[in-house]
């Protein structure tokens, strides 16, 4: 049976489109980037209680153009640390965006009051904070994107920034793809092309063989006299070159709203959007010289380009493959009727197709995978009893008492190793791409994922120990992919939390935060016997452990079941004092202090 979501997906892309265009927020947005079109840097216009941010078109092409490489794409980090360290990919390598417009963006950010103009409508102290729209046409439009990623970075509560660009060209690789899904910032942009502008997809052709004829046709573009002839062959130059769509690093994200003369249509999936760059430039009934003519042309007329569309929509498309009986296929056609593909083109059928099925795919796994999750609060449980079990019958941490593997703690075994297959089900789903772009921020699995790491990982520690039968250690050997993951995870959500007000500890975590501490503490009590042993090289790894168990108890982030009579803790620290007091009879520490006045309590 067909479902609900992929049927109205399309619909619903095609009313959003018709929606922007109708109610006067596009076009009056083309309106600003034409107001700014002859200022160096970028305008602010209030307006309605909005702050339109407008970067001009066609400004400063010298420092667009690189000939360093094949495709122009440089690193994202090598900018004076403008954005923030979460534009990574899945890889935690930095994401990769086109150096041109990283230049124009740094040019406007550092010779220019652009900071300083911002500030009034980011500043936390003003009472009333107006909402931002960045807004770009051409390379105005690369800039206002990286605008809009650099506010975004900023965290700011009472700021999210919106960006709507007209004619932007790609800016960045699929690692910024990757981090704009994971942060979840993909809402924030609008792109508006129209059917066969050239300029949004010119980067999809190495830019060492677009950068001379781009050059040419920025000239007729700025009013420049330009002989027809020259712009004939460079945008026949341009076109070949993207038509043949060799291998780019460059890829869309955000929300692309296509326009042709039929309506417009709105798609998000960023693979279908890169699909769509190439089919709305193709036509059985265009010429290939009249395309090469539009590819020019409709980039600087999106004015007339958004009234037909606007025109059109609210009339209705008239769908030519009307033998269609599901309604999600007519879904379908109509967003290509609407975009200028036809309905008839079974590629564009093809790609609309499988993104629909693919995103209904990512909702089943999450949906499957939250039944499960549920399920699995059970074992969770068990565990959380075992843990209360140990302390109040045995007197014994939970970590000390699995290592003797009673029945009680075989048992424990046994639900640790069930919760572990959920978990690594998750990472293969997630390693696989079969989960989407925003999963691994989602506050149910980055709170879900924490609370499984923080219990059940001292469990898999005290497993490592006690069956290994190497010297080896649990960091460099033993550590499982799935609490290294989750880790990652809930730090990057850790960082975009950074810049608002944290709530501090009264008392101390029931869970110790550090879900390795135990095997900090079987490392150190290997080190403090191979220090009796004469290797003096070890002391320094234990003071840096004091140290690090002394900043834990001031931040309460250290349970207390660590400090209970008999714990491998306990013990390793009655051995360390013993010795540094063998060392100096008057010896003292931050630590011996915590101890000797038991302030580990809280």
């Amino acid at each position: 049976m067909e479902s609900d979501s992929l049927t109205s997906r399309f619909t619903i892309g095609q009313e959003i489109a018709t929606f922007l265009v109708s109610c006067g927020l596009v076009p009056k947005v083309w309106e600003e980037s034409l107001r700014a079109s002859n200022v160096e840097s970028f305008t602010v216009n209030e307006s309605e209680d909005v702050a339109y941010v407008t970067f001009p078109s066609f400004q400063r092409l010298e420092d667009f153009i690189v000939n360093d490489n094949k495709c122009g794409e440089g690193n994202i980090q090598t900018d004076h640390g403008v954005f923030s360290g979460c534009l990574n990919g899945n890889d935690e390598k930095p994401a990769l965006i086109h150096p041109g417009a990283l230049t124009l963006f740094l040019h406007i950010m550092e010779k220019t009051d652009f900071q300083a103009k911002l500030q009034v409508y980011t500043d936390s102290k003003q009472k009333k904070l107006k909402p931002i729209i960045f807004v770009g046409h051409s390379l105005g439009g690369a800039v206002a994107t990286l605008a809009t990623l650099w506010v975004l970075g900023k965290r700011l509560r009472q700021s999210s920034p919106f960006c709507i660009t007209f004619g932007c060209p790609l800016v960045g690789d699929e690692r910024l793809v990757e981090a704009v899904g994971r942060e979840n910032w993909g809402g924030n942009f609008c792109h508006v092309v129209s059917k066969h502008d050239i300029v949004p997809r010119m980067l999809l052709a190495p830019f060492e063989s677009i950068a001379n004829p781009f050059t040419t046709v920025f000239g007729y573009w700025q009013g420049k006299n330009v002989p027809d002839s020259l712009i004939q062959d460079a945008s026949r130059t341009l076109l070949n070159h993207v038509l043949v769509s060799p291998s780019s690093p460059y890829r869309p994200f955000g929300t692309y709203m296509f326009c042709s003369s039929n309506g417009a249509a709105c798609i998000e999936n960023a693979q279908t959007v890169l699909e769509m760059l190439h089919l709305t430039m193709q036509s059985q009934h265009t010429s290939f010289e009249e395309i090469a003519q539009a590819c020019i042309l409709e980039h600087i007329r999106y004015d007339s380009v958004l009234e037909e569309g606007r025109q059109n929509s609210i009339r209705g498309i008239r769908i030519a493959k009307s033998n269609s009986e599901s309604s999600y296929e007519i879904g379908i056609s109509s967003q290509l009727e609407a975009i200028g593909v036809g309905a008839q083109n079974d590629h564009a059928q093809s790609a609309l197709l499988k993104a629909g099925e693919l995103e209904n795919e990512y909702n089943e796994n999450v949906e499957t995978l939250a039944i499960k999750l549920s399920v699995r609060q059970s074992s969770m449980a068990e565990l959380e009893w075992y843990k209360e079990r140990c302390e109040k019958e045995d007197g014994s941490t939970y970590y000390d008492s699995f290592k003797k593997q009673d029945m009680k703690d075989i048992h424990a075994n046994l639900v640790r190793v069930k919760l572990a297959e959920f978990w690594d089900e998750i990472m293969e789903k997630w390693g696989g791409h079969e989960l989407p772009s925003d999963f691994q921020s989602q506050n149910k699995w980055i709170n879900a994922g924490n609370t499984y790491r923080r219990l059940v990982e001292p469990l898999d520690i005290a497993h490592y120990y006690l069956t290994t039968k190497t010297n080896k250690s649990y960091f460099s050997d033993g550590r499982p992919n799935r609490h290294k993951v989750l880790q990652e995870w809930m730090e990057a959500k850790e960082k975009t939390r950074s810049s608002r007000r944290q709530r501090t500890r009264t008392k101390p975590a029931s869970l110790t935060e550090n879900s390795c501490f135990w095997a900090s503490v079987e490392e150190a009590v290997k080190d403090l016997n191979n220090l009796n042993n004469g290797q003096i090289q070890k002391l320094q790894s234990l003071e840096k452990f004091e140290r690090d168990v002394t900043t834990m108890v001031n931040a309460l982030s250290i349970a207390s079941d660590v400090f209970l009579e008999g714990s491998s803790f306990m013990m390793w620290w009655e051995d360390w004092k013993e010795y540094n007091q063998k060392q100096s009879p008057g010896w003292r520490s931050s630590l011996y202090e915590i101890m000797e006045n038991e302030s580990w309590k809280g």
